[in-house]
């Protein structure tokens, strides 16, 4: 099974971008954030013409999360939205693919880390936590969190020259090391990887063509899954596309 996450900046800007990419690539599950569409505008028959049915959660201008698939899910409820965190803005989408939880996440990017966004992206962090901790994890002990969780985990998932505070902060770091303590696995580093594998390049100073990106794009995959990870590798290739969204999409494969 081929799972993958890629913040789209837009899906209206960039869905040919991504018929193209499904197509080539044929992902059974595609996780999307950052679609910035309401779900009346939703191009559903576009995707089901290249063989994705969709679900989605989205809103006007900003935010926005989606979950395209080959199959059917096979949940009898969708979960919208972190449950029991009320939260207007649409970043979260989980439902069952192939008996794994797909959790779908675009998280709050925080500003920094004295404004009140940062305190918005803390607390959404800690509602993710509680409810993987009491209900995801418990009653899905198949379960991946995709999505972009702007958040840079470890030095080496940031360009050495970074100075911003924001993304690589103590505090988002302590709160993807809570994410591993769940029992959680970034799948990424599960292989070795190329040093400066980064998955976000800002659209400024030619910072794809230099490299100076971070990586914040995840997939975290529950312990059940962990030995049936086979791959895991970062797309730069729809980074290179005329408009292109400034994340590239990250990869895994699960063995069956």
């Amino acid at each position: 099974m081929k799972i993958a996450t890629w913040n789209v900046n837009s899906l209206k800007v960039r869905l040919p971008h991504v018929l193209d990419w499904l197509q080539t690539n044929q992902p059974d599950v595609l996780c999307l954030q950052e679609t910035k569409t309401e779900d009346v505008n939703f191009p559903e028959a576009a995707l089901l013409a290249v063989g994705y049915q969709s679900l989605f959660a989205g809103q006007k201008t900003y935010n926005g999360v989606a979950i395209l698939s080959k199959q059917p899910h096979q949940s009898a409820e969708i979960i919208r939205g972190i449950p029991g965190f009320d939260d207007p803005q649409q970043r979260f989408l989980a439902a069952t693919f192939n008996n794994i939880l797909i959790v779908c996440g675009y998280f709050p990017n925080g500003q920094n880390p004295e404004s009140e966004k940062f305190d918005y992206k803390l607390s959404w962090l800690r509602a993710l936590v509680r409810w993987l901790d009491t209900d995801g994890l418990p009653q899905h002990p198949q379960l991946a969190l995709l999505g972009d969780f702007n958040i840079a985990p470890f030095d080496a998932d940031a360009h050495p020259d970074w100075r911003e505070p924001i993304l690589v902060s103590p505090a988002e770091r302590c709160a993807f090391q809570t994410l591993l303590g769940l029992g959680l696995v970034d799948a990424f580093r599960l292989f070795e990887q190329p040093a400066q594998s980064y998955s976000w390049w800002d659209y400024r100073q030619g910072s794809f063509r230099r490299n100076f990106g971070m990586r914040i794009d995840h997939v975290l995959v529950s312990q059940a899954l962990r030995e049936r990870c086979a791959s895991a590798a970062i797309d730069t290739a729809p980074r290179k596309l005329e408009r292109p969204s400034d994340h590239a999409p990250v990869v895994v494969e699960i063995a069956d």
